[in-house]
């Protein structure tokens, strides 16, 4: 992206936070960022997806820096998951997100409200993964009733956490109580086998081009962290597999590194490696 367009995307997102998204015009968006209606839709088709690149942008800065919070660390730990959620809802709040959210969904348009709907369930499916990193297997079935209602009662909490101590109040006493709460609940409902939603409703729910894209990371990220659990003392072994998740986060992962590191590794973790191997070696065949 070039500094012009991302300035553009900047000045919109203030517009939009002052005066609302309904209420800003091209026009608006034009005068206050210095470009031209050519250039403006030569960068976008609509305000529409002028709205969305926003909403992208944020995800993507937000996303990198929640990710960056795991490096080197243990996924099962579910301190680390609290962080991460502590991140992702103070820049949402930051970036004025959710009032956005709001005002679109509410709105009626459809192109943004699917495209609002399916950024909740990529929030759901991240939930949904990092407990399954927290939890045993025990508690797969569980794992999309959790992470519903842990996304419902974080809303919940955060509004009247900041109505009792004011807006701009910590996320992580909210974050902290609800998580613990949550984690209680898998344990009761796995040892009494309720089952509200399967997981596999989540699949459905996705769109095919985004299931895929997030399927492909989700299992890279199930793999990395089977192995860290497998031999979290070995220091250097961490370090390799926190390098493999840097790379192919990356725009151009560099696949023979990767190749390289993996079979460094072989010998340790055989079957597992062979079974990371095998998923990294589909996605690139793919892509060529």
């Amino acid at each position: 992206m070039n500094d012009r367009k991302r300035n553009v995307i900047e000045k919109a997102h203030e517009l939009f936070i002052e005066k609302g998204f309904h209420s800003t015009s091209i026009q608006d968006i034009l005068d206050y960022s210095g470009i031209s209606k050519g250039t403006f839709y030569n960068y976008f088709l609509s305000k529409n997806e002028l709205l969305m690149e926003i909403f992208r942008a944020a995800f993507r800065k937000m996303e990198m820096a929640r990710d960056a919070l795991l490096l080197g660390q243990d996924p099962g730990d579910p301190e680390v998951f609290m962080r991460q959620i502590e991140l992702q809802m103070t820049a949402n709040r930051e970036n004025k997100i959710i009032p956005l959210f709001e005002e679109v969904y509410f709105s009626g348009d459809k192109e943004l409200k699917q495209f609002i709907e399916i950024g909740q369930m990529k929030t759901l499916r991240w939930y949904s993964d990092r407990l399954a990193d927290i939890t045993d297997d025990l508690c797969r079935p569980y794992l999309l009733d959790a992470a519903i209602m842990l996304n419902g009662i974080l809303i919940q909490n955060v509004r009247f956490y900041r109505k009792a101590n004011g807006d701009s109040a910590s996320m992580l006493p909210i974050v902290r109580f609800s998580v613990n709460r949550i984690l209680n609940l898998i344990e009761e409902v796995t040892l009494s086998q309720e089952q509200l939603l399967s997981p596999e409703f989540l699949d459905a729910w996705l769109p095919v081009s985004n299931r895929e894209a997030l399927d492909w990371r989700s299992k890279i990220h199930s793999g990395i962290s089977r192995l860290k659990k497998l031999d979290c003392e070995n220091k250097d072994h961490l370090q390799k597999l926190n390098f493999i998740e840097e790379e192919l986060r990356s725009k151009a992962p560099r696949k023979f590194l990767v190749d390289s590191i993996l079979f460094s590794m072989s010998s340790d973790f055989n079957r597992e490696i062979q079974e990371l191997q095998a998923l990294i070696d589909e996605h690139f065949l793919e892509k060529a």
